[in-house]
């Protein structure tokens, strides 16, 4: 259970987070735009902006997960571009990556919409469905993107890997060449998962954003298929079926916000409780952790659903801040 001094630390690292999260965001804005005028550019700006970033997954991965979820949609393709990275980092820790292919993993997945920086900017935005011509431009992008970052200096060719093929699928169905299975390497099979994932729980002009679990269970649902089996499961032992930052509603018809993740029982984090039954804020916050209840006092409580921010008139943010 965590202590008050721990939640202090998490409200500490998240505030930490967010300085660096913006920071590497600002810091893609200006690589894509200079790439967009046609300009060259060091691509290890890319690394000094991220490397905080990681550094904060190994001091508290709660806190970093937490902002990611509590994130404003700002402009999507570089935040989601940062926010690939940390998830990607979060993974890459939890099935043991060595430092350096974590940094290769998180620089890779900034950089996967590179190649967008080529295209029309109306196609990006556009919400209504895309003809085949249109698509067929789209797809170009992870293409455009790697033949871009080969002109950089002193590239690794492990991000250019993650780049060229995180649309690639385990069973042929991706782009740009529909190659497969292992022929896929193993950092750009993290960084289509986490793109997808990402792209899931956020708002977007043609969708809207689904729930932390919605998106999860689809990963479920497609595993094996497009994505690898274990690295799915792996994903979702590590950042949790209902993620740090979460809203959820209880059985009880409380509202929580998640605060902490119980490693051994996923669907039993320990929570915030922020609305009382009748959906009325509580004086002060009470903490409960559902994998260690005292049953007999109040009855038991259990995660009922996933609630989007902004329900209720409450968002998670303003608990960690």
């Amino acid at each position: 259970k965590t202590t008050p001094k721990e939640r202090l630390s998490l409200r500490e690292e998240f505030k930490r987070t967010k300085v660096s999260f913006d920071s590497a965001a600002e810091t893609l804005d200006k690589i894509f735009e200079s790439l967009r005028g046609g300009s060259q550019n060091d691509i290890s700006a890319v690394q000094t902006a991220i490397n905080p970033l990681i550094e904060g997954v190994f001091r508290n991965q709660d806190a970093v997960a937490a902002l990611l979820r509590l994130k404003e949609s700002g402009e999507y393709r570089y935040h989601h571009g940062v926010s690939m990275a940390v998830w990607a980092a979060i993974v890459g820790r939890h099935i043991g990556l060595a430092r350096h292919e974590l940094e290769k993993l998180a620089v890779g997945c900034a950089m996967c919409d590179i190649g967008m920086t080529q295209l029309p900017p109306e196609l990006l935005d556009q919400a209504e469905n895309l003809t085949k011509e249109q698509l067929r431009i789209i797809r170009a992008h992870p293409t455009m993107g790697s033949e871009l970052v080969c002109r950089s200096k002193n590239i690794d060719f492990e991000i250019l890997g993650i780049i060229e093929n995180h649309h690639e699928r385990m069973d042929g169905s991706g782009y740009p060449r529909g190659i497969q299975g292992a022929a896929i390497p193993l950092l750009a099979r993290i960084a289509g998962l986490v793109d997808t994932y990402d792209a899931m729980i956020t708002p977007r002009p043609y969708a809207t954003a689904r729930t932390s679990h919605e998106a999860t269970q689809e990963l479920l649902d497609c595993k094996g298929r497009q994505f690898q089996e274990a690295l799915v499961e792996q994903f979702v032992q590590a950042i949790g079926l209902f993620p740090t930052g979460t809203m959820v509603e209880l059985n009880t018809g409380e509202v929580g916000i998640v605060a902490a993740q119980n490693a051994t029982r996923r669907l039993k984090p320990e929570l915030i409780i922020v609305l009382d039954a009748d959906k009325a804020r509580l004086a002060s916050v009470k903490v409960v952790d559902l994998a260690n209840q005292a049953i007999a006092a109040e009855g038991e409580r259990w995660i009922t659903r996933e609630l989007l921010s902004g329900t209720y008139g409450i968002s998670g943010e303003e608990f960690f801040i």
